[in-house]
């Protein structure tokens, strides 16, 4: 049975009690506190000890709660007993700066021994001191971190120990340690001799719950437990945590040596999978996640795909080991040459054709289906590039098809995991009970309205893109947009001037649409034909042309119109249905 240790403190009692002081591991993630959180916090603290601003309205018996940290106490022979922090981290760093602060601007005066007194406690708070509380020594700190990847720990170590810091220091522990010592100035401009009480209020009546177990896994599951009520933190600190625990089990070297891999692999994912999701290392543990799930295929059929921390948290035993770890950096590395269509891994264009298609799906199902084909495919890291684009041009197929005839963010789910099982096993694909009846999908496609802003429009643009055979391959980091090459407001115009109807299909037509480079279609905007041809080909102004080879051929023409548009939506449609035939997903 896990024990637990669980008991509301006071800010004082939280730091004197722990006689080891605090660590911060170093799987976790630097500081990331900013002044907006710090004037949050002092806001709350204030309003709290000096409730109207006035100190004399005050409940001694009042408490203010801080939140809960979560412990468990270190084993290993350097930090032996020191409490390492699971959650807390940045609420504890902060306290720390503020308690520092109060420190640094709490003078010593003779005739005031409540300000001696006060210091006396947050000394014991922050620092080493003998058995009474005396003679902190300013170099051993009550809490100390660890975190490989935070480079600003010198400023936080050398504010510890001087309490100043230079005036170019720009880390967030100068910013928020700056931030505190201001604010504490403009409070004694007002309450000149009240510093002492508000130290002191802060100190004995926040409170906090401090949660101590006797484990990192019994430390990891209330973690879980606690951020599932609130904002959930990002899945893949938790399986830091384990892999951590696993490599320290195993050496130092090993630890360290996994630490700077993970720092490599935290880089990797941040540049394919951008900084703006909240973990892009979620995203890769998200891939690897349906390769582990189709190769237990059996154990999940026919269920809800598993949130991703309960999927790791289950299968803990058999996951958190050197295999998984390398498998994932492995998955990375791949991702990285998907994203760049890396020629010079990927040698086939075809195959750097058919990525760049598949990167204007409709939603994401398709980045865990080719994950399962690596992961199951993968020779020394290489594949085979001709089963490579056979398997490509398939699922383009069927994704494709099967968006039309099955709408439906969640949709595919249902035809691919059957064929993600397929893949791990060796099995050809078969799209079994999933084929595309040919009448159906033609009267889909024929109905379909290609908004710009409908996702398919786009999709089905990417691929029509690549049935030119000229075409050459395209950059992924290229933006690509939607063009009407019968400018819209132009016909618009030109039909209301000759008393025509105003066909809105025949302008917002497949076949009256194309992908062009968002500069290109900037440029392009409403002109007519013989304007736009000019700009397509980069004649106006000596801009470049586009990389859209048919936009270059229908530019060479003398006019596009109505019959135009018409002949092109045909020929969009039949070639794709052909398509779909050729890649054996059309029910005889």
């Amino acid at each position: 049975m896990a024990l637990l240790s669980v008991e509301q403190k006071n800010i004082y009692k939280i730091w004197t009690d722990a006689t080891k002081g605090y660590l911060i591991p170093d799987y976790q993630r630097p500081y990331a506190w900013e002044e907006e959180e710090c004037l949050t916090l002092w806001d709350d603290l204030l309003a709290f000890s000096y409730p109207d601003n006035n100190p004399k309205n005050f409940n001694r018996e009042d408490q203010y709660f801080l939140g809960p940290i979560v412990t468990f106490k270190n084993q290993t022979q350097e930090d032996k007993d020191k409490l390492e922090v699971i959650d807390g981290q940045q609420r504890l760093t902060t306290l720390m700066l503020l308690l520092r602060a109060f420190y640094s601007k709490l003078v010593l005066d003779a005739n005031n021994e409540d300000i001696a007194s006060v210091r006396k406690e947050i000394a014991m708070c922050l620092w080493e001191t003998d058995e009474f509380g005396n003679k902190p020594d300013l170099s051993v700190r009550k809490l100390d971190s660890k975190v490989v990847t935070d480079n600003d720990l010198r400023e936080f170590n050398n504010i510890m120990e001087t309490g100043s810091i230079p005036n170019n220091a720009k880390s967030r522990y100068a910013n928020n340690y700056r931030f505190f010592t201001l604010k504490i100035d403009e409070f004694q401009k007002t309450h000149l001799y009240d510093l002492t009480i508000l130290a002191n209020r802060i100190l004995k009546n926040c409170i906090m719950l401090p949660i101590e177990t006797d484990s990192m896994d019994t430390a990891l599951r209330i973690f879980h437990t606690l951020n599932d009520r609130g904002k959930p933190l990002a899945d893949a600190d938790i399986f830091k945590a384990k892999f951590h625990q696993y490599y320290s089990s195993i050496s130092t070297e090993a630890k360290n040596d996994f630490i700077s891999r993970w720092s490599n692999l935290s880089d990797t994912c941040d540049k394919i999978f951008g900084k703006s999701k909240d973990s892009p290392l979620d995203e890769i543990f998200a891939r690897y996640m349906h390769y582990e799930r189709s190769k237990n295929y059996d154990k999940y059929k026919g269920s809800t795909t598993d949130g991703l921390r309960k999927f790791y948290v289950d299968n803990a035993e058999y996951l958190f080991n050197e295999s998984t770890f390398a498998s994932l950096i492995e998955l990375a590395e791949f991702w990285t040459h998907v994203y760049n269509l890396d020629d010079g891994y990927f040698k086939n264009p075809e195959v750097r054709k058919n990525l760049f298609i598949l990167n204007y799906a409709p939603n994401n199902m398709w980045t865990y289906f080719l994950s399962v084909y690596y992961m199951a495919k993968r020779q020394n890291g290489k594949l085979d590039e001709d089963q490579f684009n056979t398997f490509l041009r398939k699922s383009i197929a069927f994704i494709w098809a099967y968006s039309f005839t099955t709408p439906g963010s969640n949709a595919l789910r249902t035809p691919l995991y059957p064929e993600m099982r397929n893949l791990v096993e060796g099995k050809e694909l078969s799209f079994k009970g999933f084929l595309q009846d040919e009448n159906d999908l033609k009267n889909k496609l024929d109905n379909y309205y290609f908004s710009n802003n409908r996702m398919l429009t786009k999709t089905m643009l990417a691929w029509w893109t690549f049935q030119n055979e000229a075409q050459d391959p395209l950059s992924l980091t290229t933006s690509f947009h939607i063009e009407h090459i019968y400018a819209k407001e132009r016909y618009k115009k030109d039909v209301l001037d000759q008393g025509l109807d105003y066909d809105e299909a025949l302008i917002e037509s497949i076949g009256n649409k194309s992908l062009l480079e968002q500069g290109i279609n900037s440029r392009a905007s409403d002109y007519r034909f013989e304007d736009k041809v000019r700009i397509y080909g980069g004649q106006q102004g000596g801009k470049k042309a586009t990389q859209i080879k048919e936009l270059l051929d229908i530019a060479s023409s003398s006019d596009f119109n109505k019959d135009d548009i018409l002949e092109r939506k045909e020929k969009i449609i039949s070639s794709f249905l052909k398509y779909v035939k050729d890649n054996g997903l059309m029910k005889e």
